[in-house]
């Protein structure tokens, strides 16, 4: 699950029933972390929680201590899991150094308000806070209201900062006046959309695909022309059904972050949704079955507007370059189960734009510095 699928329930029971909170947010690393910048914890003064800032080796100390911490204001407080720093419970060997702001709901609730609609709506945005000196827990947004413009402190600096951090989807840590400066006093968020599956086929198969991808925090729909199959008995983990036989998607349902997945096991299906997908902007499209079968739809969709034939087949072959057919990622195995886990890894490692690879290949001894990953579609 991501943090906010878990935390935003979690804090609406909260805000309804005006219990306080802390909200704990990773805004730097050094070294290895098992969480990355962007990890969020929310913890209640009645003892429930959400989401986690690391492996489960930091939470229980952050929570008892929260309250008291953020007694007087929001505040950063480092924790080391190196051996060398001999810092109990944290020497747990993972080498890293862990930067976690701290905040009151005081400070939360606009940040947490902004990310709920964000979440909800599946928008990007982006938010620089200052992590250090004076004005911790400070915001700037993008996009940004009329009221957070006039209400921006720093000059709108926080403002531009999420801006820039808005335009070129990533985050960063920085100074709010200077580049120069050796230690960052802000950090700009890159808060990408939440990501969207569409699966086209409500089989079998479908079934563990969309549980596996609702896990994840996904925004999950499935569209088939079947009504039989489509529906809630079979998938009650689908935020949507689609009856392809009697509606149609939305205008703007699919956000460039999305990925989507043509299982109807039917060429008339698989080639009416290859129609539907070939004209949106998608992060990642792909087909189940053979690679020759893809083609061959794709070349008949193309004859459909181009007449000569050595033109259609060069429009098939640019198509099936940008698809993912076969689908998935080759791992074993062919139940549905372990289909839907080889279709769902290419999904994730298509959106980080990651090699695949296994992580004992490739170097996992780092110089200590800020380590910001965030999904680049």
């Amino acid at each position: 699950m991501t943090d906010l699928d878990q935390l935003l329930p979690l804090w609406r029971d909260l805000k309804a029933s005006g219990v306080e909170y802390v909200l704990g947010t990773v805004v730097a690393v050094e070294g290895s972390g098992y969480r990355k910048p962007g990890a969020r914890m929310l913890l209640a003064s009645d003892g429930r929680r959400a989401g986690t800032i690391s492996g489960g080796c930091l939470e229980g100390e952050v929570a008892r201590k929260a309250f008291w911490l953020t007694e007087n204001g929001p505040v950063v407080r480092r924790y080391s899991t190196r051996v060398e720093d001999g810092d109990v419970p944290f020497g747990m060997g993972c080498g890293g150094v862990v930067h976690v702001l701290l905040e009151r709901s005081a400070t939360a609730h606009a940040l947490l308000e902004r990310l709920s609609e964000a979440f909800e709506q599946r928008l990007p945005m982006a938010v620089a806070t200052v992590i250090q000196g004076i004005g911790i827990g400070e915001r700037g947004y993008f996009p940004a209201s009329a009221s957070e413009l006039a209400n921006s402190d720093h000059d709108g600096r926080l403002s531009e900062l999420a801006k820039q951090a808005f335009e070129e989807q990533r985050s960063f840590s920085t100074s709010l006046y200077s580049e120069d400066r050796e230690a960052p006093n802000a950090w700009a968020e890159w808060v990408p959309a939440r990501t969207g599956l569409f699966v086209f086929g409500a089989g079998d198969d479908a079934i563990p695909l969309v549980r596996v991808a609702r896990q994840l925090g996904w925004y999950v729909a499935v569209a088939d022309g079947r009504t039989n199959l489509v529906n809630r008995a079979r998938f009650p983990e689908a935020h949507k059904l689609y009856s392809l036989a009697r509606e149609r998607f939305e205008d703007g349902i699919f956000r460039p972050t999305d990925a989507a997945v043509l299982m109807t096991h039917s060429l008339e299906q698989d080639g009416e949704g290859l129609r539907i997908l070939l004209s949106e902007d998608l992060g990642y499209v792909g087909v189940l079955g053979p690679r020759r079968r893809t083609a061959e739809l794709l070349f008949t969709i193309a004859q459909e507007t181009i007449s000569v034939e050595d033109e259609a087949a060069q429009q098939a072959v640019e198509w099936l370059g940008q698809i993912h057919a076969p689908i998935g990622l080759d791992l074993g195995g062919d139940t549905p189960a372990e289909i839907a886990v080889s279709i769902i890894a290419e999904v994730q490692q298509t959106r980080y734009r990651t090699t695949g690879r296994a992580l004992r290949e490739i170097s996992a001894y780092k110089k200590d510095r800020l380590i910001l990953s965030t999904p680049v579609i």
